[in-house]
This record gives structure tokens, C-alpha cells and sequence, in this order.
């Protein structure tokens, strides 16, 4: 072993400035914390009885873990505020921070699972990118949701949607505890994921300038209620800190959009919706309230960041859409093109991705006025766009009324795009878009 003053864990580059995923904190990599190992060593004042000691190192393995009290190398890391765990990678890349929200059962957590399940396919076959979770553990919930719709052992038979994914909740799975003195404070837990460019990408090289640690973030649609969002549970603080907000909406608890798709209806069965029915412009009015005082924008100032709004449940109202876009064509809107050194590459096909967008939003004008309203009069760039977690399977079970799948036949549609979009716009070069002429960018 080596006898060192420096906490700074033993990695290839480290970031100046490392960003806690929990507290938002910055601090330097010197630093940071390390999780005690001994059995003898737990209990942290902060974290609770339950939970390994947090120190401040003096002693080294050669490798460069840090040695804990009673000589046990340790090898996981925590912030120095909050004595949450950080993962490795965020040592050496730039968080990218990304907030999900929408109304209660507005499909929120079908289309999370849905399309991290197609990002691990997408991303590596046809951007050359990585896309690994960044702490297996902090990603548990998602990982099992995408495993109960894409891998279920039951998957030829028909099963309640509601069994597959459970209810996005305030406290549990997604939340954590810490105190500081008397003051408990909850602070949600992000899924997190490494990415980075891989051989093949056109800027391999450039690792440290375009790879990224995707702090993606989930909230229960209850979390927007008044006086939810408190210093002991700042819940929703992470948005004025996302270089992306993703707005979901569903419109079929919308009653005027609901006499939309009945009203143009060409399918021969019963359309596929809930029965629930509710306002879901409040929670949007809301996020923007909250991220206009966090962020300290004027009343009259607009987010200078992109806001997705993301609608669900495509195959539901799918027959609005597809005869004001002319084509009836449920393919990704990738493109193979050539990049700038003459390579066949595969991009993003943003003149496609903006033409849904407009007709998008022209559905919206006619039905849900308000939402649009609501949407631009916050941010300087909305994008609308319409996703299906698990494609045209959804159907009433004609026993019990409920609506129900067989998880064999998912097939999601377009519940990448959101995501990549957001990649795309935010972090130049590693998601390549095509421009009007077809040339990849």
C-alpha cells in the first residue's frame, strides 16, 4: 500500500469540478468521499444505522483504492454534502441532466422502460455509441420494468398492463433519506448512464469532450401538487439543472382529445384507452413555476432550453396524425448519410422529426389549446412528439374491461427520438442529425 494526503480515486482524467446526482453539489475530486467496507464501520451519522461509514482517505492500495479504519481497500465512492453514493464514471465525465414529468398514469414509466430498452440496442448498432448503466444498482427499478415488458416469461399470454409496470410513487425505490441535524431531507435517485463514443463514431477521439453521464430523472406526477416541493424534499429541484425537459402527455385522459380520436376513428375495434380522464396542464404550469423561481428566470423570460413534449399512447390516436404527415410508415427517422470525411453513418432525420412535430401540434391547437399555450410560453424551443411504449398490442380485455397486452407482441414506436433529439441538440457530434440537403451534421 501507498500512503497518500489525496482522495482522488486512481482514473484516467478527472473533471475539476464533480456534480453530486442527489444534491447537486459541486466540489473537487479531492474532495470526495469513500464507502467503508469492515463490517465494523457501519452507521453514518447522515445516511442512517443501516449504511457504511463515509471518510475522507489518507492511505492507498497501489491500485488506488482507499484503505478504511480497520485496513479493508474500499472501492465505492459518495459525496462529500450528502453522503450519497456517485458512480465512477461521473469522476471523468460531464453529467448530462434530463427530467421526466407528467400527470399521474399519463404512461410516464412504460415509455422510460421502452426506450432505455431500445437505447441499449439503437445507440451501439447504429450511432457507435455506449450506453451502460453507470450504477447497476441505482438502475435496478428501470432495469426490472424493461425485463417485465421485453423479457417477461409469461410473454405470449395476455396480461393487465397495470401488473407489468407498477405506479411511479413520491417515496420508496426512487427516493433517499439523509439528514442533516434535525433536517431530513428526500431527494430523488436518478438513473444514470455512461455514454461515450466508440470505434467507428466520427469523433472516437474525442471521449472527454462528448462522452457523458445521462442523469435521467423520473417524478410522480403527485410531486407538482402545491407545497410539495420543500426544502425537506426538494423533489423536483433537478430541473432547473436539465439541459433537457421531456413534458409527458397523455390524450386520451383528455377528454377534448378523446372527441377527436372518436370522432375520426377508421379502426374496426374499440379504441384502447383508460377511462381515466383528467387536467393535465396544471402540472406543467407548475414545473414551469418552480423552474422559473430555481432557475431565476423573470416572469417574462422564456427557458433558453429544449422542452420535448412527449405525447403516448401513438396507436391510440395514430389515425389523427398520419394522413396530415402523408405517410402511414412506423419506422425510425434515421437516415444513412454521409459524414463529413465521406463515411456511410446513420443520423438523425430532423426534417422528418419536425415535420410530426408541426401537424403534432396542430392536433393540439384544435383539441388542447392550452397545452401549447402553456408549452411555448415557457421555453424558446418545444418540439412535439408522438411515442408508443409498446405499439398497436394495447387492447380491452374483454373479461374485465382493463387494458391488456401480450408482451411478445411490443412493439414500440419512435420512444427513442425524444432522447436522442435531446443528445442531439444539446451535445454537438455525438448524435449526428441530418440537414435539409440530406448531409449529416
Amino acid at each position: 500500500m501507498t500512503v497518500s494526503s489525496a482522495a482522488v480515486p486512481k482514473v484516467n482524467r478527472s473533471l475539476s469540478r464533480i456534480t453530486c446526482p442527489h444534491c447537486w453539489e459541486a466540489f473537487p475530486p479531492e474532495k470526495i468521499l469513500w464507502v467503508a467496507e469492515h463490517a465494523d464501520l457501519l452507521g453514518d451519522p447522515m445516511l442512517g444505522d443501516e449504511e457504511m461509514q463515509r471518510f475522507l482517505p489518507t492511505r492507498f492500495t497501489v491500485g488506488g483504492d482507499a484503505i478504511d479504519a480497520r485496513g479493508f481497500p474500499c472501492h465505492v465512492l459518495a459525496c462529500p454534502h450528502c453522503h450519497l453514493t456517485v458512480p465512477r464514471p461521473m469522476i471523468e465525465l460531464e453529467p448530462f441532466f434530463m427530467s421526466i414529468f407528467g400527470a399521474p398514469a399519463s404512461g410516464k414509466s412504460y415509455f422510460l422502460a421502452a426506450m432505455t430498452w431500445q437505447l441499449r440496442q439503437t445507440l451501439s448498432s447504429k450511432f457507435s455509441c455506449s450506453f451502460n448503466d453507470a450504477d447497476p444498482g441505482m438502475n435496478q427499478l428501470l432495469n426490472e420494468y424493461e425485463e417485465s415488458l421485453f423479457l417477461n416469461p409469461k410473454a405470449n399470454e395476455i396480461l393487465p398492463l397495470a401488473s407489468l409496470i407498477r405506479k411511479t410513487e413520491e417515496q420508496g425505490d426512487l427516493y433517499d433519506s439523509v439528514s442533516y441535524g434535525n433536517q431530513v431531507v428526500s431527494y430523488p435517485r436518478p438513473f444514470l448512464f455512461a455514454m461515450q463514443p466508440e470505434k467507428g463514431h466520427l469523433h472516437e477521439a474525442q471521449v472527454d469532450k462528448i462522452g457523458r453521464v445521462v442523469c435521467l430523472y423520473d417524478n410522480a406526477g403527485e410531486s407538482f401538487q402545491p407545497g410539495k416541493d420543500k426544502v425537506g424534499s426538494p423533489l423536483t429541484r433537478h430541473m432547473a439543472h436539465s439541459r433537457t425537459l421531456m413534458y409527458v402527455f397523455d390524450p386520451t385522459q383528455d377528454g377534448r382529445f378523446r372527441k377527436s380520436m372518436d370522432s375520426l376513428s377508421n379502426d374496426e375495434g374499440e379504441i384502447a384507452y383508460s377511462e381515466k380522464l383528467s387536467r393535465q396542464e396544471p402540472i406543467l404550469q407548475e414545473a414551469a413555476s418552480r423552474i422559473r423561481r430555481y432557475a431565476k428566470l423573470r416572469q417574462t423570460e422564456k427557458h433558453r432550453r429544449p422542452l420535448i413534449v412527449v405525447l403516448t399512447k401513438y396507436d391510440a390516436w395514430s389515425h389523427l396524425l398520419t394522413p396530415l404527415v402523408g405517410e402511414d410508415d412506423n419506422s425510425e427517422p434515421f437516415k444513412v448519410v454521409q459524414d463529413k470525411s465521406g463515411n456511410k453513418v446513420h443520423a438523425l432525420d430532423t426534417p422528418r422529426i419536425q415535420r410530426y412535430s408541426k401537424f403534432t401540434r396542430k392536433i393540439l391547437m384544435n383539441s388542447c389549446p392550452d397545452i401549447v399555450a402553456a408549452a411555448e410560453n415557457f421555453s424558446d424551443e418545444v418540439i412535439y412528439m408522438p411515442v408508443s411504449a409498446v405499439g398497436w398490442c394495447a387492447r380491452k380485455d374483454q373479461k374485465n374491461g382493463m387494458l391488456a397486452m401480450r408482451p411478445s407482441e411490443a412493439n414500440p414506436f419512435w420512444v427513442t427520438v425524444p432522447y436522442l433529439y435531446s443528445l442531439h441538440r444539446c451535445i454537438p457530434g455525438l448524435i449526428p442529425g441530418i440537414k435539409a440537403k440530406e448531409g449529416a451534421n
